[in-house]
């Protein structure tokens, strides 16, 4: 059996055509109408009013949080089980950063858990969307609101995502997104930054840009970011975000097909389908061991990688990454269920260049591995 990537992204559309468009114009840098347009689309898809085009998501996170001017050591809230990007910008803008455990079904951070931690200093909550499945986005907003705490949302892993009747990434103040090749439309690499605040957004973009100004252009009074995105790449984008609906429900399809062959059993919990009314975009299909498979993870994965089918372990806890601690955070801290989660998870292949017939190889050989 030949190799099956964790991802292999979909080029199908008018990528080359709107690419050569650029090339043809002369304008591949920072300037030219397919960044413009990407921006004004992209906003409008997830309903927002603002859009800036950045580099990649973590420097989206980052100029979001720059851009927000909180006070030195101001509380920022973000659960244990995410990416490390996360906690970056509120490292580099000394602030302090304050975990929340996830709930163990849809590994997303736990608002229950989230409300205990608000002090007066809170001034922030960074809420990622988490491998496909929603944060509860209402009761979260409607704290943020009730304390004046702003809220980055950060919304990377769930492009096309529906909650409530409203696309992810349309709740926050901000809202941050990734184009790299495994999300759900790609750049390559790239980025972005949505808002319905036009000072944030402005603070935004200059950021983005070395603060930059109209009067003198080499002449700075603040401090920002090369983070600028490319007018090749906002054609890609352009193009990508024409085939988002067709995307999303591959996607939805290579979920379906996994839940429905895949053997359960009581050794492994497959992913949560649905949230409350949303239905698991499958960013990425994760499997949580258990039972007599439990801490098994490194021996699972060599089985499968034996047979040819790439895998990838669960994001590591924010409270146990080395370097955080070699910072001096997080001492003595525990979150069991983000401990848990990153210790016995795993995802399998679930790209949209997957074929169907890559994917029923996968299922064989999933259902031989976990068997009970």
């Amino acid at each position: 059996m030949q190799f099956i990537p964790i991802n292999r992204p979909l080029i199908i559309g008018n990528e080359k055509k709107y690419l050569l468009d650029c090339i043809n114009s002369g304008y591949i840098s920072s300037v030219g109408k397919y960044v413009k347009k990407f921006e004004d689309k992209f906003a409008k898809y997830i309903g927002k009013k603002y859009a800036v085009s950045v580099s990649n998501g973590t420097t989206a996170l980052q100029i979001a949080m720059d851009a927000l001017e909180l006070k030195r050591n101001s509380e920022v809230i973000m659960p244990a089980f995410t990416i490390i990007s996360c906690i970056y910008p509120a490292i580099r803008n000394k602030l302090k950063p304050i975990l929340v455990d996830s709930d163990i079904k849809n590994w997303n951070l736990d608002i229950d858990l989230l409300k205990k931690k608000i002090t007066p200093k809170t001034k922030c909550i960074i809420a990622p969307h988490i491998y496909g499945l929603p944060v509860d986005m209402s009761p979260l907003m409607k704290i943020a609101k009730e304390k004046k705490i702003y809220v980055i949302e950060d919304t990377a892993e769930a492009i096309g995502l529906d909650y409530n009747g409203k696309k992810c990434g349309s709740f926050g103040d901000l809202s941050t997104f990734s184009f790299y090749a495994n999300k759900h439309i790609t750049t390559g690499e790239g980025g972005m930054i949505l808002t319905d605040n036009l000072k944030l957004a402005e603070k935004c973009k200059s950021l983005r840009n070395i603060y930059f100004n109209d009067v003198r252009r080499f002449k700075h009074f603040e401090l920002g970011w090369n983070s600028r995105f490319t007018n090749l790449q906002a054609a890609v984008g352009l193009a990508q975000l024409e085939k988002i609906k067709y995307f999303v429900s591959i996607k939805r399809k290579i979920g379906a097909l996994y839940q429905k062959n895949i053997v359960s059993n009581k050794n492994f919990n497959k992913p949560q389908t649905i949230f409350k009314n949303s239905k698991n975009i499958y960013w990425v299909y994760g499997i949580v061991l258990k039972n007599k498979f439990k801490n098994k993870l490194q021996f699972i994965k060599k089985k499968l990688h034996k047979n040819n089918i790439e895998t990838r372990d669960f994001f590591y806890p924010l409270h146990k990454q080395p370097i955080l601690n070699k910072l001096g955070l997080f001492k003595n801290e525990r979150y069991p269920n983000a401990e848990y989660i990153s210790k016995n998870g795993f995802y399998i292949p679930s790209g949209l260049g997957m074929t169907k017939k890559e994917q029923l190889n996968v299922i064989k050989v999933i259902n031989k591995v976990l068997e009970n």
